[in-house]
């Protein structure tokens, strides 16, 4: 687990350093409304992703890290789910070309939408879930090393003018795409795993399987997506630029989790099948060194915001100082969230809480969001987006506890 632990870390750290690098220069090569258009278009094809990933990601990966000793149940696991991606892929670009063409909204940049679909693609065919599963984190790790490098270098290249801008998803996509390449022929090469279309029957079973995960990951994108969405619906690109720039700079904070997230997921799924409670005292040990280190994290950049978005974006962001100071809270409430929600319901098999939680959580967000985005703009939309992941970690925690006392009451 130490190794996977230690690949994980490096794909995170490159996740951290490539946007402070790239989001500056393209911030101030393309402007701040060309960037917000493209964050707009992110906004909106990650709900393609999040409808082709199905939940895969944690579903996939907590039942191939079950079947580890069972090439032939692995086999059959790999071949279902890609199949389903596969059809949810057809599915997902006849839907996005239809919504860009019916709304001039869309329609005005249609080509961006177009490429921004190919990082859609790219992402559906890397298993990244069978590489946790049978945690082989190194080959995710080399592969987004790779690509994700030399497409990033190919952005300072090409990408000079404003007019570029149709550049940014082309080299994001053909990053993604590379990469997923690579990982089916190292899956078939290393691990003597080919693909094969599988009946509808099996693509059916994946799809009922992971229908909650699934749910509550889309209803998750109402509060972070669909925000931005409705912020450039409402107030325009130039308010879309200066959320963003704030939302990402605390986004790639909040990720800083995901090494050890992704690591001990399916290491507490077999944790969890042979003792419970032993189990959710390690993810308690484990959430309050969390919570610690982000408070502490929190609290730096909080007194330091300015320099912080001075020295990263330059003082034409200078606008997005508030939002970041307000959104500073994300990390930490991911984080939570996360412990409560996957490592704890997820594991002992309560998708339904979880999906609960999401859906009263989008409820929520959706009405205070039109509201505080109509009176008070980037700066509505930032605080809509804290109350509603306090409200998310909250209900997490209520669910979670719940299931911990009946564990420590069958225990005794």
């Amino acid at each position: 687990m130490a190794s996977n632990f230690v690949y994980l870390s490096l794909l995170q750290g490159l996740n951290l350093v490539l946007p402070l690098i790239t989001l500056p220069y393209l911030i101030r090569t393309l402007g701040v409304d060309y960037f917000g258009l493209l964050s707009f278009s992110f906004a909106f094809i990650t709900y393609f992703q999040i409808i082709t990933d199905y939940g895969f990601n944690s579903t996939g990966t907590r039942d191939i890290s079950l079947a580890t000793d069972d090439s032939e149940k692995q086999n059959l696991i790999f071949n279902q789910i890609m199949s389903a991606k596969l059809l949810l892929l057809v599915v997902s670009f006849v839907a996005m070309m239809c919504i860009v063409f019916l709304f001039e909204i869309f329609r005005t940049y249609w080509i961006v939408y177009l490429f921004s679909f190919g990082s859609v693609f790219g992402q559906a065919i890397f298993p990244v879930w069978y590489f946790q599963g049978i945690q082989k984190m190194k080959y995710i790790t080399y592969l987004n090393l790779f690509t994700k490098v030399i497409f990033t270098i190919a952005l300072f290249i090409f990408v000079k003018q404003k007019s570029d801008y149709y550049l940014v998803p082309v080299f994001n996509a053909l990053g993604f795409i590379t990469a997923g390449i690579f990982a089916l022929f190292y899956i078939q090469k290393d691990f003597n795993i080919k693909f094969k279309i599988q009946p509808f029957s099996g693509i059916v079973e994946q799809l009922q399987k992971s229908k909650y995960v699934f749910l509550s990951e889309l209803k998750i994108s109402f509060f972070t997506n669909t925000n931005t969405l409705i912020l450039g619906f409402l107030a325009g690109n130039q308010a879309v630029g200066y959320f963003s720039a704030a939302e990402k700079l605390v986004r790639a904070m909040g990720n800083l989790q995901t090494p050890i997230s992704n690591t001990i997921f399916p290491y507490l799924s077999k944790e969890m099948m042979l003792n419970k409670l032993q189990t959710i005292q390690k993810i308690n040990k484990i959430t309050v060194t969390g919570t610690i280190l982000f408070s502490i994290l929190i609290l730096f950049c909080f007194c330091f915001a300015e320099p912080i978005i001075e020295i990263i974006y330059g003082k034409a962001m200078f606008a997005s100082i508030l939002i970041f100071r307000i959104l500073l809270l994300v990390p930490l409430l991911s984080f939570l969230d996360t412990m409560y929600g996957k490592q704890i319901l997820l594991n002992l098999g309560k998708d339904n809480l979880y999906f609960r939680v999401i859906v009263y959580a989008t409820i929520l967000n959706f009405t205070i969001n039109l509201i505080l985005t109509h009176f008070f703009q980037e700066v509505g939309t930032a605080i809509a987006l804290i109350i509603t992941q306090i409200f998310i970690v909250l209900g997490m925690w209520y669910f979670a506890n719940k299931e911990i006392k009946l564990i420590f009451k069958t225990d005794k």
